[in-house]
């Protein structure tokens, strides 16, 4: 597909505006809609853009990026008609936070490579007007579990509280298994929880010094195991058995019949089955 022209992209934004006016005076289902109505669904079509991502699919990404489009334009909307901001506003503010936080492009500091440019933005986002008290202010509360975690270690190693070796994070995930282990055998299952969120963390915090995005990862195992007990129930259905009359070993071969059915024909997005 030949690449639009920035005046084509402009003529294209202004025909996305034009059309959300035109929806929000004639359409009974979209002149409804407050914040308040749309907010699931924002988070619905964030969710099905993250999913189109993993999937690598150039297609579905760009359908899901206009649907979260639609929303981002959609609050703007509402907010103009309340009279307390429009799109232009939106888009001025953004580019203002950015060229705030860019000082080694639009300054004259220097940032030698991405590691130091990340360092930097925790920093200036402290300092900028209306930006975050605290290092880890900035953190939303209502984030998933697995995802606050990594940017909660981000942003603290971006201040420099992290490990000097990367390779000293199995120590410390070393010591925490054990913990929980101990736990375990105590019987305590509030302390049980306790060790076993601290574990998860620990693991959360190997993933990011060595480059891997623990709930991509994550995601990803989900799928490759929904894909291999599917087989194992599509196969037990072909002989006319019911999982729950299978032995823990019946089960256990079609398990390893599925790996190797997956290591023999991988999907094009997947990556290697080597679990």
């Amino acid at each position: 597909m030949p690449h639009n022209s920035k005046e084509e992209k402009l003529k294209a934004f202004e025909r996305l505006l034009d059309v959300m006016d035109t929806l929000r005076e004639k359409c009974p289902w979209d002149r409804k809609q407050t914040n308040e109505s749309l907010r699931e669904n924002t988070i619905e079509e964030t969710m099905e853009l993250s999913e189109a991502i993993l999937n690598d699919a150039p297609d579905e990404i760009r359908k899901e990026l206009g649907d979260v489009l639609l929303h981002i334009v959609f609050y703007a909307k509402i907010g103009d008609e309340k009279g307390q901001f429009d799109i232009a506003d939106v888009c001025n503010s953004l580019c203002d936070k950015l060229i705030f936080r860019h000082p080694h492009v639009y300054g004259d500091e220097v940032a030698r490579d991405a590691e130091q440019v990340l360092q930097n933005w925790e920093i200036i986002k402290t300092r900028e007007k209306g930006g975050n008290k605290t290092v880890l202010s900035g953190v939303p509360h209502t984030l998933p579990s697995l995802i606050k975690a990594e940017r909660i270690q981000e942003k603290a190693a971006n201040v420099g509280f992290d490990w000097e070796q990367r390779e000293d994070v199995w120590d410390k995930v070393k010591e925490e298994l054990a913990e929980v282990e101990a736990e375990m055998r105590r019987g305590d299952v509030k302390d049980e929880e306790k060790e076993f969120g601290d574990l998860l963390f620990s693991i959360i915090n190997a993933a990011r010094l060595y480059g891997v995005r623990p709930d991509n990862a994550l995601e990803r195992t989900n799928r490759k195991f929904i894909a291999r007990f599917n087989y194992i129930e599509a196969k037990a259905k072909e002989q006319g058995r019911h999982l729950r009359d299978m032995t823990l070993a019946e089960m256990d071969a079609l398990w390893n019949e599925a790996k190797e059915f997956q290591r023999q024909h991988p999907t094009p997005s997947a990556d290697e089955q080597s679990v």
